[in-house]
C-alpha cells in the first residue's frame, strides 16, 4: 500500500509540473509572426487583466501540503494525509497566487488603420512612445498582438 501511495504522489507532482508547460507557438514558442503597418487613429486609456498563471503558487502549496501531511500519523494514514495535503496545498496556493497577482493594470487600446484600410484594435500595456498619427507596426495576432513604432 505504501508503494501505491508513493507512486500516486509522484504522479500527482508530475501532472502538476506538466500543467505549466506551453504547447503552442502562441504561448511563448518561436514561430512566424504576422507584421502589419499603418497609422494610429486613436488611443484610449483602459485596464486589462494580467496573466500571472505561472503555477508557482500551486507547486509551492502542494509541496507545503505534502510536508505537513508527512507529520500526521504512520503507515497508510500518513500516505493518505500527504496526498490530501498536496491536493489541498496546491488548491490553496493557486488561489493565493491568483488573488495576489491577477489585479487589473492600466493599459491602452490602440486603434490602427493599416495601409490596406482595415482598422485593427490592440489592447496592450501603456507605451508612452505612441501617439495619434504615428506610423506603427502591428506585430502578431490575437491576444499576442502589439503595436510598436516604426523607426
Amino acid at each position: 500500500m505504501k508503494t501505491i501511495a508513493y507512486w500516486l504522489t509522484i504522479a500527482l507532482l508530475t501532472l502538476t509540473l506538466c500543467a505549466c508547460t506551453a504547447y503552442d507557438a502562441g504561448s511563448g514558442g518561436r514561430g512566424e509572426m504576422e507584421i502589419r503597418s499603418g497609422k494610429i487613429e486613436q488611443i484610449n486609456q483602459t485596464q486589462m487583466q494580467t496573466n500571472h498563471d505561472s503555477g508557482v503558487g500551486a507547486i509551492l502549496g502542494g509541496i507545503g501540503g505534502v510536508a505537513l501531511g508527512s507529520l500526521i500519523g504512520r503507515g497508510t494514514g500518513r500516505d493518505v494525509a500527504m496526498v490530501a495535503g498536496a491536493l489541498a496545498g496546491a488548491a490553496g496556493g493557486n488561489y493565493a497566487e491568483k488573488k495576489a497577482y491577477d489585479q487589473p493594470v492600466n493599459a491602452e487600446q490602440v486603434i490602427v488603420r493599416t495601409h490596406s484600410g482595415v482598422l485593427v484594435s490592440v489592447t496592450q500595456p501603456i507605451n508612452a512612445g505612441l501617439s495619434k498619427g504615428m506610423a506603427v507596426y502591428v506585430e502578431g495576432a490575437g491576444s499576442e498582438a502589439r503595436v510598436v513604432p516604426q523607426n
